[in-house]
């Protein structure tokens, strides 16, 4: 299975909670910062029709601009996505 992208800006204080969280769980996700790397601004527009981050894609699983609460809630809504991520909430 392929890691699940994370997006994220450096400085941006929900992506810090987000990518502590992550680490917390295990999960192991390639992470594309869009200030560093400006040519995935695009690819960040189109999987989620907004520039804000953190977004989370897995596969046809977007969670866009969350804190990890969001995430968490996302997660409840969609337990089969929970299940491929090996997260359970």
């Amino acid at each position: 299975m392929s890691k699940p992208n994370l997006y994220v800006k450096q400085g941006c204080p929900w992506c810090a909670d987000a990518l502590q969280y992550f680490s917390q769980v295990g999960l192991e996700l390639n992470v594309i910062d869009v200030r560093t790397d400006p040519s995935r601004m695009s690819e960040l527009q189109e999987i989620s029709g907004q520039t804000k981050t953190p977004t989370l894609k897995n596969g046809d699983f977007v969670v866009a601009d969350f804190d990890v609460d969001e995430f968490k809630q996302a997660l409840k809504e969609n337990p089969d996505e929970a299940k491929k991520l090996s997260l359970f909430t």
